[in-house]
This record gives C-alpha cells, structure tokens and sequence, in this order.
C-alpha cells in the first residue's frame, strides 16, 4: 500500500541547515577538558550530537561523578556565540535543496533542540533567516520534552496543521532519527557531515549524503 504524500518537511537546525556541529564539537571537547572529564571527538559525536541540554548535561555529571548547579552551561555560552559568529555557514546544498521545495510547493519548518533565539541567530548568520518566518520555528523550549523524545516533532506538525504520517523529518543525529520514528514520521538521514551513516541507518528512515538530492528523495517516498 502506498503511503501518503509528504506535505511537510521538518529540518532540525544544527547540521542540518547551517554547518555547525564542526564548530559545536570543537567547543564541546573545551567546556568539558574544563571541567575536568574530557570528552573525545568521538564521544561527543555518539552522546551528544543532536541531544537535549538535560542529556548533554546529565552525561557530564555522570562522568564527573556530582552534580552540576542550575544554569551552569550559561558561563560558556560565549565560546560558542563566538566559533559560531566567527566561522557558521550553511550545509552544502542546503540553499538548492530549499529552492526546489518551494519550486515544487512542499512547506517546510525547522525543529531544533536549540532555543529560539540560538536558532535564528545561526538562520540570520547563515541568510537562511527570510526562509523561516516566526511561525516556522520550533524550539525544544516549546515542549516538555526534546529530541530524542517526539514532543518537538508533533507539536511541529500540529502547529504547521499536517498529520505526522504525512510529515517528512530531516536529521543528522541518532536522537533526531529516533524521534523523528517515534512521532511516526518518514525520516532523512544526512550523513554528509559528521554523523556515520551507520548511526542513522534504520526502519522508515532513508540515508543520504548529499543535500541536493534531498526534494528527489522526498517526492520519491511517497510513490
């Protein structure tokens, strides 16, 4: 039986739209060297790549064996603002794959773990920001629960008034693809940055490496 057309896309922001994670890792292997348990590249990839804040926190103390005050990530927001406003730039392709979207009539949103704020302040460093209007940002902030839970992608969905089985979502981490499966959704793997494509690979969900073939593949899953 087929299934039915995708008429919405979901992007998650970070790796997906705009470059980042590159940068994010970099920073990410800093906070915790300072904190005193250090983080490999490769860990940082498989813990927290695309998780919450309450994961990304709760991995830490876990290794740092206490816990951490309220609030604490705040004291290295500015090493971030900084890496970020020094180097962002939108993924490869990105920018053709949004023009064939629109070409072809298919809405599309952005979902991300990020707050509001961080997310347009990467679409606005990027020139992404005029693709997204207000009421096509959602945040993790908007949910009791981010990625990899479905919370963020079904109130995407509501808000953008399309049933989830009718929802497309495109991500580059293992939470999102898991959320993206939990809110029953068709799922897009992008492994053209720092994500394996073994980490992505899974039921309902299509793997691929370059951005512009993404309004093929999209148009081509509901055959």
């Amino acid at each position: 039986m087929p299934r039915p057309p995708i008429e919405l896309v979901i992007f998650d922001c970070d790796g997906v739209l705009v470059d980042s994670e590159r940068i994010c890792v970099a920073v990410d292997a800093a906070i915790t060297a300072d904190l005193g348990c250090p983080f490999t590249e490769a860990e940082i990839l498989e813990l927290f790549v695309g998780s919450s804040t309450e994961v990304y926190t709760a991995e830490i103390e876990k290794r740092l064996g206490r816990r951490l005050e309220d609030g604490w990530l705040q004291a290295y927001d500015h090493l971030y603002e900084e890496a970020l406003e020094a180097g962002l730039t939108p993924v490869d392709g990105i920018t053709d794959a949004l023009d064939r979207l629109s070409t072809l009539g298919l809405p599309y949103c952005v979902a991300s773990n990020g707050d509001h704020g961080g997310i347009r302040r990467s679409l606005r460093r990027t020139a992404l920001s005029e693709r997204f209007g207000v009421d096509r940002v959602f945040s993790a902030r908007d949910v009791a629960r981010g990625k990899p839970e479905p919370d963020l992608f079904l109130h995407a969905a509501r808000s953008m008034g399309v049933e989830p089985a009718r929802c497309a979502v495109v991500e580059d981490s293992a939470y999102g693809v898991r959320a993206a499966r939990a809110a029953g959704m068709r799922s897009f793997g992008y492994c053209g940055g720092l994500t394996p494509e073994a980490r992505l690979a899974g039921p309902g969900t299509v793997v691929f490496d370059d951005m512009r073939t993404l309004p093929a593949l999209l148009t081509a899953s509901g055959d």
